[in-house]
């Protein structure tokens, strides 16, 4: 198995539907194995009914139960996953047209690298903008690509896992000590994902940007002059985020 596309839900069986109707996208690609596991929180909303009646070309699994928020029920996907990589593409998040394209070239890829690519941010009212990914050594300051361009190696997430003390920042832990354990990042031309504002990093920027702080100072042992600067540098980034999210809603 290439690729597990992991999904996290939580009362969000819309969200589900359509990240289901952009895995189109990768099934189009025969020549693509791939796998969906769907881990969601226990929602009473009609989303295992509707996995229920799923039936697919490429596997299906999925689990409905209580869990201690997105990344427990992430560590839990990991667990049911078997693909060589994994990307985690949450309810609502969908494939681009394109991906397929994107995934072809995950096949020739070591193990211990991880993979990146360009998302687009949607604004939800035609506006986009392209979240273009970054060199490797952009981890010291902040994840090199948009979490739903990220694939991570198996091997790596079978080691470590999302740490649940880091409440918004889990992803940027992880991918900072497989990074600091030697997994490579390698940056691969063209899109992968679109997603919407109004994620978990942009409500909570304020802790995003402290949760990112620990990560620099306890993971990747930056100096406390470069966390400070780059804390500064965030918390501006993402306010500008947040105020566009409001301006949206």
């Amino acid at each position: 198995m290439l690729l597990s596309i992991i999904t996290v839900a939580f009362h969000n069986r819309e969200g589900v539907i359509r990240t289901h109707a952009s895995l189109a996208h990768l099934a189009q690609c025969k020549d693509l194995s791939f796998e969906w596991v769907v881990v969601d929180g226990g929602s009473d909303d009609g989303t295992r009914e509707y996995l229920e009646t799923q039936q697919e070309d490429y596997p299906l699994r999925f689990i409905s139960e209580p869990d201690r928020g997105i990344y427990d029920a992430m560590n839990k996907g990991i667990e049911m996953a078997s693909g060589r990589f994994a990307l985690f593409l949450n309810s609502g998040d969908i494939f681009h047209p394109d991906a397929g394209q994107f995934v072809r070239q995950l096949q020739g890829q070591k193990d211990y690298t991880i993979i990146t690519g360009d998302a687009l941010l949607d604004f939800g009212d035609g506006h986009k903008i392209k979240r273009s990914a970054k060199p490797g050594w952009y981890i010291y300051h902040s994840l090199p690509a948009s979490h739903q361009a990220i694939f991570f190696p198996m091997l790596g997430l079978k080691k470590w896992r999302y740490d649940l003390q880091y409440k918004v920042s889990s992803d940027y832990a992880l991918a900072a000590r497989m990074y600091k354990a030697g997994y490579a990042f390698k940056k691969l031309s063209g899109l992968v994902s679109e997603f919407s504002i109004g994620g978990v990093s942009t409500t909570n920027n304020l802790e995003l940007c402290q949760d990112a702080k620990k990560v620099q100072r306890q993971i990747l042992q930056v100096p406390g002059f470069w966390a400070e600067l780059s804390w500064r540098l965030r918390l501006r980034t993402t306010a500008k985020t947040k105020a566009l999210y409001k301006k949206k809603i």
